[in-house]
Formats: C-alpha cells, structure tokens, sequence
C-alpha cells in the first residue's frame, strides 16, 4: 500500500504569523494533528504539531502572543505519494516524529499520519490473521 492511500488531502496551511491559539482553534475546527506553515521568504514549508503547542502552552508561554513560526519544525522529511507505507513508517521512526507532509511537485498534496498508516496496515493483519486461522 502506498502513501496516496494512507494520506489525508485535508492539508491545513498556515502564515508564520498565527499564533497558537488560532492554529490550534484551525486544527481542532478540522479535527487534525498536524499544520503545514508555509513561509516562501525564510524556510518554505514546516510544520506544527498538536505536540509542538501542547509543548510550548506546558511550558507558560502565551499561545495568544506565541507564533507559530516560534514553534515550527523546518528541518522537515517530505514523503511523496508513491512512497510505500513501509518507507513512511521508517521515516518517521527514524526522525522521532508522527506526521510527514506529502509534496507532490512544489506544493503539499496531503499529510499523512501514524494513525493513518495504522488504518491501513490493521484491516490487512486482521486479514492475514482470519486466513491463517482457516488454513
């Protein structure tokens, strides 16, 4: 199975501006994770993470005064759709993270998640468990 299967195309994209508390209000509105924070005049894409504000709020700063680009992990691991779920799932082993962003020329055409590959990869070893239970 392949990244473009996995993936979430609900790609939020926020300015270096916002502050915490909006991209968190954006991200819950959409029920998602992870943000892509586009800045096309310092690091291009990065991106936020519920982690990254729970992070920043646990510590005492204000998420009315935080902004996102404070928070931003630049330093990104892009996948692409036609990555297996195998080599997404090591990346993000490998990296310590959760979310990669999915480019597709120039621009993000999805994220994809811990829990999305899992949604994947679980029917199919219930699957191979109910087979290897008949045989």
């Amino acid at each position: 199975m392949l990244v473009r299967d996995a993936m979430s195309t609900v790609v939020l994209t926020i300015g270096p501006a916002h502050t915490l508390r909006q991209a968190a209000r954006l991200m819950s509105a959409r029920r998602i994770g992870a943000a892509v924070v586009h800045d096309p005049d310092t690091y291009g894409f990065g991106i936020i993470t519920e982690r990254d504000i729970l992070d920043a709020i646990g510590s005492g700063q204000d998420p009315d005064l935080e902004t996102a680009s404070a928070h931003t992990t630049t330093d990104v691991v892009f996948a692409v759709p036609a990555w297996t779920l195998e080599e997404a799932a090591a990346a993000m082993t490998h990296g310590g993270f959760r979310h990669l962003i999915v480019l597709d020329g120039t621009g993000p055409v999805g994220i994809v998640s811990v829990r999305d590959i899992i949604r994947c990869w679980a029917p199919a070893r219930r699957r191979s468990v109910a087979a290897a239970g008949s045989a």
